[in-house]
């Protein structure tokens, strides 16, 4: 809605950004609008992004807190450009939540390298990765004790996947911080992930 152009009614993904203003190429109108930063938070299957953003949405007034897998149910994710199309409605939704004053937390697996490559990214500030992190004792540990899971696939998938983010800062052109959780309550982890967005909301 927010790159809808309200003079000529120009919908097509064509709006030129700066700062926080939007121009549209056709008319040349020009709205301001709410800038915001994009967070994510991720990580590995079982690692504990669901239940911790459970918490965050609880206790964090100062975000909505929201869960990618959503889109899964309502839109399809067999192709790269099936999956490019999820994140462009992904930071649709979030650009709109915005201009209630209010920045998006997203739990997110996986697409995070398409992040930076769309044409809703230019409506963001910045854009914030969390990945949270343990040992890969303890991710087998909670996959099988805590979520039943016996995949041996999918197990060894998220060991790989978490020890990625355990060796890397970055994906892509994406960056990311990490969090190890490794001893540490969900609680504790949820703490520490509200000093992680506080930081950067006081920045914005």
């Amino acid at each position: 809605m927010i790159g809808i152009c309200h003079v000529c009614g120009n919908y097509d993904w064509d709006k030129e950004v700066e700062g926080n203003k939007i121009t549209c190429p056709k008319c040349g109108g020009s709205w301001e609008y709410k800038k915001l930063p994009f967070f994510i938070l991720t990580g590995c299957s079982g690692i504990g992004k669901t239940t911790t953003a459970q918490i965050i949405q609880r206790e964090c007034e100062e975000v909505v807190t929201l869960d990618a897998d959503i889109f899964y149910n309502i839109m399809p994710g067999e192709t790269e450009e099936d999956n490019y199309a999820q994140i462009e409605q992904i930071q649709s939704l979030t650009n709109n939540i915005a201009q209630s004053g209010k920045a998006v937390l997203w739990t997110m697996a996986g697409n995070l390298d398409k992040v930076n490559n769309t044409y809703n990214r230019r409506f963001f500030d910045e854009v914030y990765v969390l990945a949270l992190t343990a040992s890969e004792a303890d991710v087998r540990k909670r996959m099988g004790e805590g979520r039943g899971i016996t995949d041996a696939n999918w197990i060894q998938g998220s060991v790989d996947y978490n020890n990625y983010f355990r060796t890397h800062n970055s994906l892509g052109d994406l960056t990311f911080d990490t969090l190890d959780t490794e001893g540490k309550t969900v609680n504790e982890v949820a703490e520490e992930v509200k000093k992680w967005l506080a930081k950067h909301l006081n920045k914005a």
